[in-house]
């Protein structure tokens, strides 16, 4: 079995409406769905690099019910029950007959991307991704063997966080276009605090690609 990270870009008609108070409101450029249930009415723990105000306008624009904000390093988890998942129906009925499990998180980000990994065999992901490429323009970020033993969890949302922006602006490509106090001042922290970070997310990165070769 394989573990893929996908990234798709969305038109306009088919942006979740969290999605799109992500791209369209200032102080905020990520939002990651980190649980939820399996059905509308089940509470759902989402991230926002954002403050509680601004995490809490950004969430109005879903179809949520009862919203609870915590602090949290670098933004604002928020705990939420909503009616419905709001997706475009199009998209839940490719969702709905794919042969492939969904793994957390589902990151929203400004630019109108989103990421997010599917597991199954390998031509149940290829048929997965051809029926979704037909919505969406889609790319493929990495591809694993999946084992048993694998968890989302293993790279903290500070962690993606550091290397989401370190990606963006150029950190890795070559020769390098940014630095580590680029990242700190994506991330808003330390520069000590953005290479920490790094040091610790390219650790995970490393030992999962390495582990079991």
């Amino acid at each position: 079995m394989k573990r893929v990270a996908f990234a798709v870009e969305y038109p306009p008609e088919l942006t979740h409406p969290l999605h799109e108070a992500v791209v369209e409101r200032d102080g905020v450029s990520r939002a990651a769905v980190l649980t939820w249930g399996p059905v509308g009415s089940a509470t759902t723990l989402t991230w926002v690099d954002a403050d509680r105000e601004t995490t809490a306008a950004v969430l109005d624009a879903g179809p949520v019910v009862e919203t609870s904000l915590v602090a949290g390093a670098e933004g604002t988890y928020a705990f939420t029950r909503q009616t419905e998942y709001a997706f475009a129906d199009d998209l839940l009925d490719l969702v709905s007959v794919a042969d492939v499990a969904f793994r957390p998180p589902l990151v929203f980000r400004a630019d109108r991307s989103a990421r997010f990994e599917a597991v199954g065999e390998s031509d149940a992901l290829g048929a997965f991704y051809a029926d979704l490429s037909s919505l969406l323009d889609v790319s493929v970020d990495s591809v694993h063997d999946f084992r048993r033993g694998d968890t989302p969890a293993s790279l903290t949302t500070r962690q993606r966080a550091a290397l989401d922006a370190a990606v963006d602006l150029g950190y890795y490509e070559v020769p390098r276009e940014a630095s580590v106090a680029d990242v700190a001042v994506a991330l808003d922290c330390a520069t000590s605090t953005a290479g920490e970070l790094l040091r610790k997310a390219e650790a995970h990165v490393v030992r999962d690609a390495t582990s079991g070769a």
